[in-house]
């Protein structure tokens, strides 16, 4: 869809168009001919819908005759939805009456939100430490006291109720020993990701004999990693469990391997990384999750800790790698990010 007046516009990254006072498109570059599939002479409303936000910016810039730039917005493309910066600006020729500017902005969001999640992590990390130490000893001292008193109580029916505070206390110990237990450093080992994705796949199958399926889906060409076997195989483990409980212990998870090229995690650019998918068809994530998922302590669950998650961005995280997760109804895809050369020279 070419136009002498915008030949210098053939060569940009960026999807520029023009469009003419009617509302058609009389001039797309390359980029948005490949972004959104136009098509020549075609309207501006048919292709992102009338209520769309590029349309609305277009008619506000046309009777303004004002340039208008948005940030963020989500538009519909030849890929899905993706996000965007808009911009769109009068013209004052004949060739067209506005020229709009789409820039993607997926990338900048991940990374951002990678660092966010980061920082918060991090945060809560020092938060829940600081909070499990303090409540540690009250809780060793209530545990001894019932203790002590179910051996002094005249009547042997009521120790079950010393048994509760004791069986209690148990439990919020258990729980503080796993908020802890992030803290301790991997303990490098080469080793082959299909090792630990076999090993839980194992334990998931024992666990739920009837209804559930695991497939496979690996890339037996995948290189060894530098990694620690253990908080791997929990932080899948943690995820797959996750998955298994939403579908109600009945559906299929696959595990899928691959390698990941020309990667940025956590702001540092790697050539190679090794990608895991953990794939559930279950309900999916509710909305009102998907912003707070990793935090420790929130479930979508009744009855759930909240800690699975926490510990398998940690332990990841550890790792200088990344969680990612896309889900809608039906299907959901966790996505772990491990760079290949990461422990470089720190090999144990």
């Amino acid at each position: 869809m070419s136009h002498p007046a915008f030949a210098g516009l053939d060569f940009l990254d960026t999807a520029v168009f023009a469009v003419d006072q009617d509302g058609y498109i009389s001039y797309a570059n390359p980029a948005a001919s490949s972004l959104f599939n136009l098509r020549d002479a075609e309207q501006l409303s048919h292709c992102f819908g009338a209520h769309s936000a590029v349309v609305l910016a277009a008619q506000a810039a046309l009777e303004k005759r004002v340039s208008i730039t948005e940030h963020e917005l989500i538009v519909m493309g030849a890929e899905g939805e993706m996000y965007v910066t808009l911009d769109v600006t009068p013209l004052e020729n004949t060739a067209a009456a506005l020229l709009i500017e789409i820039r993607r902005i997926d990338q900048q969001r991940r990374i951002v939100n990678e660092e966010r999640l980061q920082a918060q992590q991090q945060a809560n990390r020092e938060l829940i430490r600081n909070l499990a130490h303090e409540i540690k000893n009250p809780l060793g001292g209530i545990r001894g006291a019932a203790q002590l008193l179910a051996h002094e109580l005249p009547e042997p029916h009521l120790k079950e109720y010393t048994d509760v505070i004791v069986d209690e206390v148990s439990r919020l110990q258990s729980l503080l020993d796993r908020l802890l237990t992030p803290h301790r450093l991997p303990q490098l080992k080469e080793l082959n990701i299909h090792e630990v994705l076999e090993r839980v796949r194992s334990l998931v199958l024992a666990e739920t004999p009837n209804g559930l399926a695991v497939k496979r889906d690996y890339d037996i060409s995948m290189p060894t990693l530098i990694a620690d076997k253990e908080q791997l195989i929990q932080s899948v483990l943690n995820i797959v469990r996750n998955a298994i409980q939403a579908m109600s212990n009945i559906g299929q998870v696959t595990l899928r391997t691959r390698i990941a090229r020309q990667v940025t995690l956590n702001r540092r650019r790697y050539p190679l990384a090794l990608r895991v998918d953990i794939c559930d068809n279950g309900p999916g994530i509710p909305e009102q999750l998907k912003e707070t998922l990793f935090y420790p302590l929130v479930s979508g669950r009744p009855g759930g800790t909240g800690i699975g998650l926490h510990l398998a961005h940690t332990y990841i995280a550890q790792h200088h790698g990344v969680i990612e997760f896309e889900s809608r109804p039906g299907l959901t895809i966790f996505s772990i990010f491990l760079p290949l050369n990461a422990w470089q020279g720190e090999q144990a």
